[in-house]
């Protein structure tokens, strides 16, 4: 896991297969960040992820500092409200938030967002109760079903923590 931050706020929650793979896809997404580690400075949203995997209370102003239209915000917001350990369908989220046809474009939205475990995108399902929409969002819920049953001590030694800066 690689959790990325801005001076504002998380920007990027990215699991992968190995160090490697999260550092491309931290170039990727921010090609032109100057990223460097920085461990003490997130130690504290470091700690409120740790709680939020674990399914513990969290500090609900956990700052995100995320690039979002304005139909993925409403999309995540609703996400958020999602209580711990219930589902939503996607043409629940897509009533929810006043669009009752927009399923595919929720599910979209499920598959872009970029803090993952900040918001809860693992809690929508298809209609029929199963996981994932597209491919992109296939892989990343793999990794949710992952960091669920992974040892958090292996998950943090693991992580690496970046502050891109502009």
């Amino acid at each position: 896991m690689l959790i990325a931050a801005t001076e504002k706020g998380i920007c990027a929650i990215q699991f992968a297969d190995s160090d490697q793979q999260l550092q491309q896809g931290l170039i990727r997404e921010f090609p032109f960040a100057v990223r460097r580690r920085d461990d003490a400075a997130m130690s504290q949203w470091q700690e409120n992820l740790s709680r939020l995997i674990q399914g513990q209370e969290t500090n609900p102003s956990l700052p995100l500092d995320i690039r979002a239209t304005a139909f993925q915000r409403r999309v995540w917001e609703c996400l958020q409200r999602i209580p711990r350990g219930e589902t939503r369908s996607y043409s629940a989220v897509a009533k929810k938030i006043g669009m009752p046809k927009a399923t595919r474009a929720v599910a979209r939205a499920c598959a872009t967002n970029p803090v993952a475990v900040a918001i809860p995108c693992h809690r929508v399902v298809r209609e029929d109760g199963g996981l994932a929409a597209t491919a992109g969002e296939s892989s990343a819920r793999n990794s949710c079903s992952q960091w669920r049953k992974t040892d958090l001590r292996s998950l943090l030694l693991k992580s690496r923590f970046f502050s891109p800066t502009k």
